[in-house]
């Protein structure tokens, strides 16, 4: 797939430390998927936001590449410089926001690989974006953003500026516009999300160990 599989991620390394400049390469890559979905008055900000935060890091990193070489001496070294600061602040929480956003990515692909549909609407992809949007970011959001998403995925009967495309729209974006059998696509979909999800579950999993994960709302 076009889109998602020009610039791999590499392979989670057994000890799980993440090198910081290959994963800020491979991601750097990816908020041109929010595009693919249309309704940018919704997704813009979350593309804005991704691409913030890839910016983010990736100053901290520039800062000192050895001091900073995975992931987790991000978070080590930051801890220690900001003190009670942390990890409300820095890199620590750019890549916080960061994880959440291709975490709705990686859900919302992973449910249109599995096949999940709205029977009546086959191909419309909001059962998979709603999927996503609970999962990754809803309790993380207020009540403006969490209403805008509401719109996009329940569009009135005479259509909505808000509404997602149909799959196979998203499927041909992601394409970048070529003409794909719908097997072969969703196959990429599958082999990216495959190669993606364990690196992801790594760093949420090292949130979770250095009690470093926060829950207010934006």
């Amino acid at each position: 797939m076009a889109l998602l599989l020009e610039h791999e991620f590499r392979p989670l390394p057994a000890d799980k430390q993440i090198e910081t400049l290959p994963f800020l390469e491979a991601v750097a890559h990816l908020p041109p998927f929010f595009d693919c979905l249309g309704t940018p008055i919704v997704y813009s900000p979350v593309k804005a936001d991704l691409a913030g935060n890839i910016k983010k890091i990736r100053a901290v990193y520039d800062s000192n590449p050895a001091k900073f070489k995975t992931l987790q001496n991000i978070l080590e070294v930051e801890k220690e410089m900001h003190g009670a600061a942390w990890p409300r602040t820095g890199a620590t929480l750019a890549l916080m926001w960061l994880k959440r956003g291709l975490k709705f990515m990686l859900v919302l692909l992973q449910s249109i690989s599995d096949g999940e549909r709205d029977e009546e609407h086959p191909n419309l992809i909001r059962v998979n974006a709603m999927k996503a949007y609970e999962i990754a970011l809803k309790k993380y959001h207020g009540w403006m953003l969490q209403k805008l998403f509401m719109l996009c995925s329940h569009p009135t009967p005479q259509g909505s500026v808000y509404a997602l495309p149909y799959k196979s729209d998203l499927l041909k974006a992601l394409e970048k516009g070529r003409e794909v059998k719908e097997e072969e696509s969703i196959e990429k979909i599958h082999q990216f999300v495959v190669r993606v999800t364990p690196i992801l579950d790594a760093i949420y999993e090292m949130y979770t160990r250095m009690n470093a994960e926060l829950s207010y709302k934006a």
